[in-house]
């Protein structure tokens, strides 16, 4: 177990990593403890690479509307070498979740930190498959993702009330979004796992769990997905995703 020492040591060195001498905006009477327990308890954890740490730290900061924060995260996260295509795919999925709205703002944010890097937005992405197309690939997706769980729930087609809307889920959200370039199918179960964490989405945690370790994720990565999330929007969530993923995950 490492020392609080050895943590400030790690989480300094973490927080230079991402930020540079500028640091990450925090507030100087917060610096040690994020230093503690933000850089060196939580990012310099292992089981998770930093890039996917900075995807699940993306999704939560986009989905719960951090935006300043969100800002400096952009910034490292190019400096991670991801893209800005990545960057802008990892903000339009989380208008899944909480909302295209949200989205729009989220864009916007990671837009000013390109511009001021010279860099341009990537380029618009204009869908040209029928609905019937999006449908039936929407489809086969859910049943890669979840299996006979694909058709369980508000996703049952015969529910008189949800069926008035999960069609559209399955048409923009599975058939549409999660094939969008910019990230794989991995990356795109990271950002549903942190996001439905972020937004305290304990059902949906309990499924996805297990539909990203079906896109090539391990158990650790799932359970350091939710992890990475908990100093963005609070350790009371996390623990209650991986309290919903305790079950599944101990067989």
């Amino acid at each position: 177990m490492s020392t609080r020492a050895e943590l400030q040591q790690s989480g300094e060195a973490m927080r230079r990593r991402l930020f540079g001498d500028a640091g990450d905006g925090g507030p100087e009477i917060m610096r040690s403890l994020n230093t503690e327990a933000v850089f060196g308890a939580v990012w310099s954890r292992p089981g998770l690479a930093i890039e996917d740490r900075m995807v699940c730290s993306l999704a939560a900061l986009g989905a719960l509307q951090r935006l300043s924060k969100l800002r400096r995260y952009v910034g490292a996260a190019l400096d991670l070498d991801l893209s800005t295509r990545s960057i802008v795919e990892i903000l339009i999925m989380i208008g899944l979740y909480a909302g295209f709205a949200a989205s729009e703002e989220a864009v916007e944010t990671a837009g000013a930190v390109f511009d001021a890097r010279g860099l341009a937005m990537p380029e618009e992405i204009a869908g040209d498959d029928s609905l019937e197309a999006l449908s039936e690939r929407g489809h086969d997706l859910m049943r890669q993702l979840h299996g006979d769980r694909a058709t369980k729930g508000y996703a049952a087609p015969d529910d008189p009330v949800t069926s008035m809307l999960y069609p559209l889920a399955i048409q923009y959200g599975y058939g549409e979004i999660w094939f969008r370039p910019g990230l794989d199918l991995r990356q795109r179960a990271l950002v549903a796992v942190a996001a439905f964490t972020a937004l305290k989405m304990d059902p949906q945690i309990a499924k996805f769990g297990q539909a990203a370790v079906n896109m090539g994720l391990s158990r650790t990565e799932v359970i350091e997905a939710v992890i990475q999330t908990a100093p963005l929007s609070g350790f009371a969530p996390a623990l209650n995703a991986l309290a919903g993923l305790s079950g599944p995950f101990s067989k």
